[in-house]
């Protein structure tokens, strides 16, 4: 088992940035795909950006590029930049973990608790 613990969450005013990361912990020798996804009120999660440790390629939600940039430093600790946040961005953000590649549905093998992020305007 692979635990995930998130932190970084909060209340920012539109056009602000925050920071989320993500620890792994456990199982952890084998080497990860990590991810975040979101869920709005009301809405579905959806996938938000990934880092693939066999490559160090990194993939983004399309709506998201330019604004968001996801980065680790090692395969048992992955970070979320956000920039220019706006109300839409507002969700409780999971970090998640698969061991095969990165895929943009709900297939992921572990998945965090979650952290609230609220974008006033």
């Amino acid at each position: 088992q692979v635990q995930l613990v998130e932190s970084g969450g909060g209340l920012v005013q539109a056009g602000g940035s925050l920071r989320l990361s993500c620890a792994a912990s456990g199982r952890t020798g084998g080497r990860y795909t990590m991810g975040y996804f979101r869920q709005a009120p009301g809405k579905e999660r959806e996938f938000v950006a990934a880092i693939d440790w066999n490559g160090g390629d990194t993939y983004y939600a399309d709506s998201l590029k330019g604004r968001f940039a996801i980065s680790g430093d090692n395969a048992k600790m992955v970070s979320l930049q956000m920039n220019s946040l706006k109300p839409e961005d507002t969700a409780v953000y999971y970090c998640a973990a698969r061991l095969a590649g990165v895929t943009t549905t709900q297939a992921w093998d572990f998945w965090g608790q979650g952290t609230q992020v609220t974008v006033s305007s």
